[in-house]
């Protein structure tokens, strides 16, 4: 049964998942209490965007290479789509700044900034490793000093505790949250209820190793496209 639920969740649909066991735990100093939910074991692919949209707006081709140059409203209509696909219910409606998610439905989201740093971490284990895996940040990541200048496939660096891949390096990845300069807790939270710009966590394979830490936080504009700019899908569980 433990096997099961730290292993990987297939469940017959487009994206291999992982069970996150939800827990309390401390996040930037803050209490917070997280249910359950399934992450995606790696971003997701220029493959897989391309099979859902029929576009592959990304500036380093390859299958296998995460999706870039995609914006947070490219990423939420890509989860609808793909929840649709599916045969699941979509978490999104409305548009534009007035996006408002269904935590509750069963279809693909962003992750909660919350939900993206619990897992990083290792969820319940709580490896509390500077990146996501590792405190030697070559085994886990694509970043500045070794990506000679482009985004890698997935999979290609050692996983975290959970299997999940690519958590630091390669792309940033887009989260569900509004930016608040300081990280609020509590039950599942999910970020301010309005703003200017939506977090991006994880680092790239441009920036230094320091933007690649499990703890650190930015922020970007939801229209911004670029090639630093991807993102994992999560279900709740």
């Amino acid at each position: 049964m433990e096997e099961e639920k730290i292993g990987k969740i297939r469940e017959n649909l487009s994206v291999e998942m992982v069970l996150v066991e939800g827990g309390d735990t401390y996040i930037h100093d803050e209490g917070v209490t997280l249910g359950s939910f399934y992450m995606a074991n790696t971003p997701v692919t220029q493959e897989l965007y391309e099979s859902v949209t029929g576009k592959n707006p990304s500036n380093f081709r390859g299958k296998n290479l995460p999706v870039e140059c995609v914006s947070w409203y490219d990423a939420v209509e890509f989860c609808n789509a793909l929840s649709n696909r599916d045969g699941l219910t979509p978490c999104y409606s409305e548009s534009g700044k007035d996006t408002k998610c269904d935590f509750s439905a069963d279809g693909y989201r962003l992750p909660t900034e919350a939900e993206w740093e619990y897992a990083a971490n290792g969820g319940r284990s709580e490896n509390g490793f500077m990146f996501a895996g590792s405190d030697d940040i070559g085994e886990v990541a694509w970043y500045g000093d070794n990506s000679e200048d482009r985004t890698h496939p997935v999979a290609e660096k050692m996983p975290n505790s959970l299997g999940l891949y690519d958590m630091s390096g390669n792309v940033y990845e887009w989260c569900w949250d509004w930016w608040e300069d300081e990280f609020t807790g509590g039950a599942n939270p999910s970020g301010a209820a309005a703003g200017d710009c939506r977090v991006l966590r994880g680092g790239s394979w441009i920036h230094p190793f320091g933007c690649s830490t499990v703890l650190f936080r930015t922020r970007h504009e939801p229209d911004i496209k670029g090639d630093i700019l991807g993102f994992r899908l999560v279900r709740s569980a």
